[in-house]
């Protein structure tokens, strides 16, 4: 997982989303953009990942960044 570029437009919706979910704030038009957006990449030709390791390395980097996410 660790090997997936993710695009920086991504990493940004999954950070506002992990700072409304910290805030208690988390809406619906957020966790959808962000899900979709994990989707429409998993789509592209060249990524070669599952939408659920997407998924986790996109947390990973953004809940988890010392670990070398």
């Amino acid at each position: 997982m660790s090997d997936i570029e993710f695009p920086d437009h991504l990493i940004a919706l999954e950070c506002r989303a992990w700072k409304e979910l910290q805030a208690g704030k988390l809406t619906v038009a957020t966790a959808t953009a962000v899900h979709e957006g994990i989707v429409e990449y998993v789509a592209r030709d060249d990524v070669e990942a599952t939408r659920l390791e997407v998924e986790m390395g996109l947390k990973r980097i953004v809940r988890h960044p010392a670990d070398g996410g």
